[in-house]
């Protein structure tokens, strides 16, 4: 941990003004740093983000970037959606300024325990829960990170003796220098990301960052049944700890019940708790049922393997909802779960095209220019018994600002769908 006034002077630039940004930019300013901020973008948060920091002194353009943002800074913190070829990244290495993400700001700077989880499916989850275990042992307990708050956010708040439960991408660890969570969680590793990545080694190598400053007081918990996560063992310093599925315990209960043992926790505690889980939001969330129609959001899922484990735990003939920016998916493991449960699909996004050609003609498949537009598509396909599940298997980015506004855009469409049913009733 470094002492607050280490960015005291510090000239920091942030790129991106969304909600990690925007949580970072407010912490190093409060602290004393001379805070600049661009995003080339101006729509959704950004313009009232931009408009409350510039209020408070902080200098922020939007719409575009300009290189004098970047040249003679001490500091660049870059949101985990900018890519490499950006042009801020580019002149913070001609400058050869350091590069961050908002996680290593944050870590540095907080007093508590922190527990960090990555994988490709299941963090959401998984973080959750190990929150809530701790918090049925007393804790104080922060959940944030890929859910809610960025950490950045709620360091005001948080105490020596406090719990935090992050959940970390594999774009968040990119830019990592000195973070180093006590407890790291490596879930599991599938395709994704592969219109960022050059390959699955690649994307794991940012993986493994995630206990690459852990030593042996930390501890790693581990996939004991993948090869690949189990493999990593040789590489850490920290203490290992492995997981395993079996009866009555799925994969994600198995990391939460191996996380929490370091941590005091007995299986007895974990178990209660995992039997009056009801579920995150956006996360195989059931919205309601109407003419014997049910509506379920899964927006969360923007991989073919959380789609897969959704269409596996959704009951019913379905008629999915579907698409986004594409990143590199290959859509064939899912096609024979997809011929067997699925009546229609509704497209929608920049994917449509390749996913309408990897489904070819296995059923009907209609798009929509918008996912109100979808709703009410996939409710005109739907018989009474089936579900309809939003499971895009894609990025939101196309369309929203992130799978939580996808989300919540797919529930107040549902339900506003249920209240003009009952209008012509």
């Amino acid at each position: 941990m470094r002492s607050q006034d280490y960015f005291r002077d510090k000239k920091v630039c942030i790129v991106g003004l969304a909600r990690s940004g925007f949580a970072c930019a407010n912490l190093l300013n409060s602290l004393g740093a001379r805070v600049s901020v661009t995003d080339n973008g101006e729509s959704g948060l950004i313009r009232p983000h931009a408009a409350e920091l510039r209020k408070k002194g902080v200098d922020v353009e939007i719409g575009r970037h300009s290189e004098g943002f970047i040249r003679g800074k001490d500091i660049v913190v870059i949101s985990p959606g900018i890519p490499e070829s950006a042009l801020p990244v580019r002149w913070a290495k001609r400058f050869k300024v350091p590069l961050v993400s908002e996680i290593e700001i944050a870590g540095l700077l907080c007093p508590a325990t922190i527990i960090a989880v990555t994988g490709t499916n299941g963090k959401t989850t998984v973080t959750t829960l190990i929150g809530r275990v701790l918090a049925a042992l007393g804790k104080k307990v922060f959940v944030c990170g890929n859910i809610g708050n960025p950490l950045s956010g709620e360091l005001d708040k948080i105490g020596e003796g406090d719990f935090v439960c992050l959940e970390v991408s594999s774009f968040q660890l990119e830019r990592i220098e000195a973070f180093k969570p006590k407890v790291a969680v490596i879930l599991n590793l599938s395709r994704n990301h592969l219109d960022r990545y050059e390959g699955m080694p690649a994307y794991l190598e940012a993986k493994k960052r995630i206990f690459m400053n852990q030593d042996e007081t930390d501890y790693l918990v581990l996939n004991s049944q993948d090869p690949v996560i189990s493999g990593l063992a040789k590489e850490a310093q920290s203490k290992i700890v492995y997981f395993l599925e079996r009866e009555g315990l799925n994969p994600n209960q198995a990391a939460v019940l191996a996380a929490t043992s370091v941590l005091g926790a007995g299986e007895e505690l974990c178990l209660k708790i995992f039997r009056e889980f009801k579920g995150v939001e956006h996360r195989l969330e059931f919205v309601l049922d109407t003419n014997r129609v049910k509506f379920i959001n899964d927006s969360k899922s923007t991989t073919v393997d959380s789609a897969i484990w959704a269409l596996k735990n959704t009951e019913g003939p379905l008629i999915l909802i579907l698409g986004g920016r594409e990143k590199g998916n290959d859509y064939n493991p899912v096609l024979a779960l997809v011929k067997e449960k699925v009546r229609g699909v509704v497209l929608i996004g920049e994917a449509k095209e390749k996913i309408r050609h990897a489904f070819g003609g296995l059923f009907w498949i209609e798009e929509a220019s918008t996912l109100e537009e979808a709703v009410q598509r996939a409710f005109l396909l739907a018989k009474p018994g089936y579900s309809v599940l939003l499971s895009p298997m894609c990025k939101s980015f196309d369309m929203f600002s992130d799978y939580e506004e996808r989300g919540r855009v797919f529930k107040q469409a549902v339900h506003n769908l249920a209240l003009s049913r009952k209008a012509e009733l």
